[in-house]
């Protein structure tokens, strides 16, 4: 793992009227980092990832990837920048069979023209070829390759997550970004996906950001945690610095975090 930053986030922020969702924010991802992103509901979480994905602009500061600033780019602009996310809430495309939600991803990348697709030119079957074939190996790698042909919408709960995850790679980011990847998940299935965030960021070479309220999961897979409280910076540190933090201790994590691996 090198240590070029490939996220600066700098001074950013947002507001809405009056409400100042996110201020001041700071925080700098290397390359092949795992790091989390914690904090009480209503922190800021999901509005920051809404502002490094492009659905929020911000009011103040810069955002750059790999020295780019990428603030005011539209979300599509920013998928192909490298930077793929999923949600807290899952968005399949309930309608369309497993397989065709990873392909999806791979079309918002696609290198074949629309005239080439509209003619049906060689270069677009040679395209949708790979992609088929691109989006198998996806699913073989999530062990979702034997449900290609279900429609997304009947996949038991932890698979629809483990879809997302799939979907979200295929666009080949730099950065992916998971928001509350456990939420609804059994223990096990929890545990399941430690060891499969860990597998993909060394299989790919990503740089992860997660957003997690399961301890566990946070403690056990993350080497770095930022703190957000009430919009702003509350800390940053180790696990083990989050774990004995007088201030992250009062506002949040409180008796939990000294009950982790206990």
């Amino acid at each position: 793992m090198g240590n070029k930053p490939l996220l600066e986030v700098k001074n950013t922020g947002i507001q809405f009227g009056g409400l100042k969702a996110v201020q001041n924010l700071n925080m700098v991802l290397n390359q092949g980092e795992l790091v989390g992103l914690i904090g009480p509901n209503g922190a800021g979480k999901t509005t920051s990832f809404n502002l490094l994905t492009g659905v929020y602009v911000p009011t103040e500061g810069d955002i750059l990837l790999n020295g780019e600033r990428i603030n005011g780019l539209p979300p599509f602009k920013v998928t192909r920048k490298g930077v793929s996310r999923t949600f807290q809430n899952i968005r399949l495309f309930n309608e369309l069979s497993v397989l065709d939600n990873v392909k999806v991803a791979y079309h918002s990348i696609a290198k074949h023209s629309i005239i080439s697709s509209i003619l049906r030119l060689p270069s677009h079957f040679a395209g949708e070829k790979e992609m088929e074939e691109k989006s198998i190996e996806f699913l073989k790698i999530f062990s979702l390759d034997k449900y290609k042909d279900e429609l997304a919408k009947n996949l038991p709960y932890g698979q629809q997550r483990r879809l997302e995850i799939a979907r979200a790679l295929a666009a080949n980011p730099k950065l992916l970004l998971l928001d509350e990847p456990a939420a609804g998940m059994n223990p096990q299935e929890t545990k399941d996906l430690m060891d499969l965030i860990a597998f993909i960021r060394d299989k790919f070479d990503l740089t992860i950001l997660l957003i997690e309220h399961d301890m566990n999961l946070v403690m056990g897979v993350c080497e770095r945690i930022y703190v957000l409280d009430h919009g702003q910076l509350l800390a940053e540190g180790s696990p083990e610095e989050i774990r004995n933090h007088p201030k992250v201790i009062e506002a949040y994590l409180g008796e939990e975090v000294h009950d982790v691996n206990a």
